[in-house]
């Protein structure tokens, strides 16, 4: 009876290490929210919508669905310029890098936030997908 406990323990055990890597994604929005509102809000405003023909939307962008995950990820560490179509219409102007300050995993955070806010539906982004992908 011994053993047969220590088996199933020893298959069950695996599935928790594996379970406890997953990124949560309510702690990934929850976080995201606080740094979008504390960084990325002024430019994208508060609903996603963009400003003007300055700054592209985010809500229910087709920039975020067509883009690789990887892309993304350097866009938001390492700022982006020049031109990019967004929703049909294009623009042309300069998106800073988020400041040092925020982690990799308060970076997997807001680009899971946006992935899934104003509209979009998109994938959960962990801190290890950060760290692969930063590098330019």
């Amino acid at each position: 009876m011994r053993t047969r406990l220590f088996t199933i323990i020893a298959l069950f055990v695996p599935f928790l290490g594996v379970a406890a890597a997953a990124p949560d994604k309510a702690a990934l929005m929850k976080r995201g929210q606080v740094v979008f509102n504390e960084y990325c809000k002024t430019c994208h405003q508060a609903n996603g919508q963009g400003l003007g023909t300055v700054y592209p939307p985010l809500a229910k962008s087709d920039y975020l669905k067509n883009t690789p995950m990887p892309q993304i990820i350097k866009e938001v560490v390492n700022g982006k310029s020049g031109k990019v179509k967004v929703n049909g219409k294009e623009y042309n102007g300069v998106m800073a890098p988020l400041p040092k300050k925020y982690t990799d995993d308060d970076i997997a955070s807001v680009i899971t936030y946006v992935y899934n806010s104003f509209g979009n539906s998109g994938p959960v982004v962990s801190s290890a997908d950060v760290k692969k992908h930063k590098k330019k």
